[in-house]
């Protein structure tokens, strides 16, 4: 029979003996046979009991062995993070919400972090943060289990990103790449399309070896629900697991979500893997943590988010990278998303994930309402790994296009004062005006990479100059019907990271500007 030692700060709170044997014995009734098997190994475990309770904070005496973060077991079942840890007491963060915390009440500790189960059992499946299923499913039969938080891998472990993460998105691909193992930040107003960025990604990377994991962090049940029947919808659960601690759930377990879905990611690496992990959204992450930090009492700086804030994330996101191959070649790459408010990049959490990631991509809320979907800004986004990641046809079709879109987004401000324009800057705004159209794509409908090919050559050559504006949506479908039927080969050549010659290139426009030249006939 194990021995149990119970530490207390005060005195008139230990339990006495009477106490002790009640809850080693509970209501059991021993017999002959249970005396004639019984064994035991002499154990001591520590025994605190809650002095106080209130807001998902317990503050406990006793304990004296605990280590930071370390979770604690209540004997309601519930399970608690430590947090502070003070001469006298520590306070711990609440992490089961459904279950009460009495003060009186008594906790152990049990030598664990928090962790989660990871494997490929995981895909498919819909966990909280300590890897408790969500979708009625079951008991998830992990393979292993990993501790939600772990020291990232050191310089000399990682390589460089070279492979592209081909989001389906043309204005991301062509002008902002995103590469295998980047920290590639997702921001805006809310409301203005950050998370569909998120999720075409995710569906895009069907059948192309990647393992997604999205985490949701603070958002409604009906919006997770969403989220989950469009990738359902679109076959993209197959390959992803998903992560979610709801605004309902406690505020411990919201700070907890985006460390545990790194750590699902992170199995997936080392075993060289790739994997795609998206935070949705590092926003409420960061007022999760500000909430805690404030009951507990911890000193407020900047916008009332306590001084580690930056550390919060940062730690995270170094977590993703690409491993060399001596530790397998694996990847993890990061898209967080964070929120602005009234476009102001320049907030406190915004500009401390700006300077943490590879580059961002900016949703303009302006652009949203004026019809351009998805609404990418690309005067303020960035990519810091750039053409790197970026297949090589890609470079030759569209090398020059974002500085012409740049220009042509400062002409066309310049040009609503009234100003009597020259033919050069009408051509240019008209060419510039055709660029925007074609950048236009509906959610849930990647471009595979030959049609993307096919419409930047289209543009770049000047082929639907002669369109009307309004035509150029149909246009631009004609050009990937054509790309998908008879350069689906030269898109397979793309994908390996071999250039286009010049005589498939000019292959590839003369069949183009046929098949416009009839469309536009045929439309007339």
């Amino acid at each position: 029979m194990a021995t149990d030692t119970v530490y207390s700060a005060q005195k008139d709170k230990r339990p006495g003996p009477r106490d002790m044997i009640d809850r080693l014995t509970g209501s059991l009734r021993f017999t002959g046979d249970h005396i004639a098997g019984f064994s035991y190994t002499p154990c001591i475990r520590e025994y605190g009991i809650t002095e106080s309770i209130g807001s998902g904070i317990a503050r406990l005496s006793g304990l004296p062995g605990v280590q930071h973060q370390e979770l604690i077991q209540f004997d309601s079942g519930a399970a608690a993070l430590a947090f502070n840890l003070e001469h006298d007491r520590i306070s711990a963060v609440i992490l089961d919400k459904n279950i009460g915390v009495t003060a009186g009440e008594f906790a152990r500790r049990t030598g664990q972090t928090a962790g989660i189960g990871v494997g490929q059992e995981v895909i498919s499946r819909v966990m909280d943060p300590l890897g408790r299923p969500l979708d009625n499913k079951g008991p998830i039969p992990a393979t292993g289990h990993r501790p939600v938080e772990k020291i990232a891998p050191s310089i000399m472990d990682r390589s460089p990103v070279t492979v592209p993460v081909q989001t389906g998105i043309q204005v991301i691909d062509a002008l902002i790449p995103v590469g295998r193992g980047q920290r590639e930040l997702i921001l805006g107003d809310r409301q203005s399309g950050k998370t569909a960025v998120a999720l075409d990604t995710i569906i895009n990377q069907k059948q192309k070896n990647m393992v997604c994991i999205y985490c949701a962090i603070g958002q409604r049940n009906s919006a997770i629900a969403r989220i989950i029947t469009d990738l359902n919808k679109y076959d993209a659960l197959e390959y992803t697991a998903v992560i979610a601690a709801t605004e309902e759930d406690s505020p411990g377990l919201r700070f907890l979500a985006p460390y545990a879905a790194t750590a699902v990611g992170e199995y997936f690496m080392e075993r060289g893997d790739d994997a795609l992990v998206v935070y949705d959204d590092l926003t409420k992450h960061a007022r999760a943590y500000r909430e805690i930090s404030l009951l507990l009492r911890r000193p407020p700086a900047r916008e009332a988010y306590p001084g580690d804030i930056f550390y919060i994330h940062s730690r995270l996101l170094e977590r993703s990278t690409h491993l060399n191959d001596k530790h397998g070649g694996g990847s993890l790459t990061a898209l967080p998303v964070v929120e602005t408010q009234a476009q102001n990049v320049s907030a406190y959490i915004p500009t401390n994930l700006i300077s943490i990631t590879d580059g961002q991509i900016y949703v303009n809320p302006s652009l949203f309402q004026q019809g351009v979907l998805p609404a990418v800004d690309v005067g303020k986004s960035v990519s810091r790994v750039g053409g790197k990641t970026q297949l090589p046809a890609y470079r030759s079709v569209a090398a020059d296009l974002r500085l012409q879109y740049s220009q042509f987004e400062e002409l066309e401000a310049f040009s609503r004062f009234g100003t009597r324009l020259d033919e050069d800057t009408k051509k240019a705004l008209e060419r510039g005006k055709r660029v925007r159209e074609i950048f236009k794509q509906d959610q849930f409908d990647p471009m595979p990479v030959i049609e993307q090919i096919a419409v930047l050559l289209a543009t770049s050559e000047g082929l639907f100059d002669a369109i009307p504006l309004e035509k150029v949506t149909g246009a631009k479908a004609a050009v990937r019907r054509t790309a998908a039927e008879r350069f689906q080969n030269l898109g397979d050549k793309i994908c390996t990271g071999e250039t286009l010659t010049g005589e498939e290139t000019g292959q590839i426009v003369d069949e183009l500007r046929q098949d416009l030249e009839q469309h536009r006939n045929g439309s007339q």
